[in-house]
Parts: structure tokens; sequence; C-alpha cells
């Protein structure tokens, strides 16, 4: 199917955009998505202790990529942006116990998982792009350092060179700050807190989370 691009306009009404946000509601659906939902940007939490986590205890992650903290958008920044936006779309991908639980054996897997998210999160972006919400942008799960270079040595982007997924890389919700257990859990879907030391076992199910800002 051909590409539709809109011409950009300054006076789009309301009801045209609740139609794309409707869309890109179905479109995350056909893409992958287990749920999705149209949300306000007001009712994105935002919390500096989300990425205080990233700290206490220390994330992997933590500083070893450009998309996460400390080196990416600070949550005190993201609440003053979102105050420019009014719509947003929440998606979540329910996978399996054992591919989010830390395990050698199931790393293809969770990194594949992890890649599905990235790939909603990237489409979705590039279609409101194109049918003229050209300021959307759009959070991942998880690190993308280890998601699209886990086999590197390190992030290139660290080094002052261009990254190896420029277009797609993201930061992750969580790493901005949005709370994404609460977001989750006020949509109405089922979300379990998973530790490293968790067994699948004794977890009913993972839930990956993505989010576009629309308009």
């Amino acid at each position: 199917m051909a590409k539709t691009i809109e011409k950009i306009r300054v006076d789009m009404n309301e009801a045209r955009l609740q139609e794309d946000l409707e869309k890109y509601r179905q479109q995350a659906l056909e893409l992958g998505a287990t749920q999705a939902a149209i949300v306000t940007t007001g009712e994105i939490p935002v919390d500096e202790r989300v990425t205080l986590k990233c700290q206490i205890p220390r994330c992997f992650g933590y500083g070893a990529g450009a998309q996460c903290p400390p080196n990416t958008l600070k949550p005190e920044e993201l609440r003053e942006l979102l105050k420019k936006y009014r719509f947003a779309i929440l998606f979540i991908k329910e996978v399996p116990p054992e591919v989010i639980v830390r395990d050698k054996a199931t790393i293809k897997e969770r990194v594949a998982a992890y890649q599905e998210v990235y790939k909603i999160v990237n489409d979705l972006e590039s279609l409101a792009f194109h049918d003229g919400h050209y300021l959307a942008f759009g959070f991942g799960a998880g690190s993308c350092r280890h998601t699209f270079c886990g086999q590197m040595e390190s992030c290139q982007a660290m080094e002052g060179k261009k990254c190896r997924f420029s277009l797609r890389s993201r930061p992750s919700m969580e790493a901005v700050g949005i709370d994404v257990y609460k977001m989750v859990a006020r949509a109405g879907w089922d979300i379990y807190p998973i530790g490293s030391g968790d067994k699948p076992e004794d977890i009913p199910k993972g839930t990956l989370a993505g989010l576009i800002i629309v308009q």
C-alpha cells in the first residue's frame, strides 16, 4: 500500500484529530500490540522516583547508552514538554514471563520482544508524522543500548559518533520518568513487577509498554 503524505495544515479540526488518534490505536493492534488506548497527556504520570530506581539499585543500563539516564530527557523536561501536547497513544504487548525474566537461555526471544515494541513505536510515530502531526514522538520499552546493540562493545552515540540505529532508537518510558506501572494499571490492563531473581512460574504474564505523543 502506498504511503499517504498529508499537506501540513495549521487548522486541523478536532474531528480529524480524533479520527487520526483512533487510526493509530487500531494500527498499534494490527502491528502486534495486545491493548492500545487514546490517552490525554494529563494522564501521563511523570515522577522523578522512576529514574531514581535506575540508580538505586543501579541498573545495568544506567549511563551505558545515550537514551538511558542520566544521558536522556529529564523528568522535569518531559513534564514541561507535555504541557504543549494533548493526546497520546499508549499500548502494551503481553509476552510470556520466561521471555522477560533475565535468563541467557531466552535472550534472543527477549531482544526480539523489545524490538517489536520499538517497531510499533517507530511505525506509529512515522504514520503520525506523515499525517501532519510532525511534532509527534515516542518512547519504547527497556534500554535501546541492549535491545539493538547488546552484542556491541559500546554505544557509538556516547562516543560522539552516529547512533547505529538513529531512526529506531528511543528512550524507554521509564528512562524519562514515566511511571509505567501506574499508567498501565490505570488503563485497566494487567502488569506485574518482575525482579532479577524472579522465576517465570511465579509471574502470571509479562507486559511491555510503549507510548506515542501525537498532538
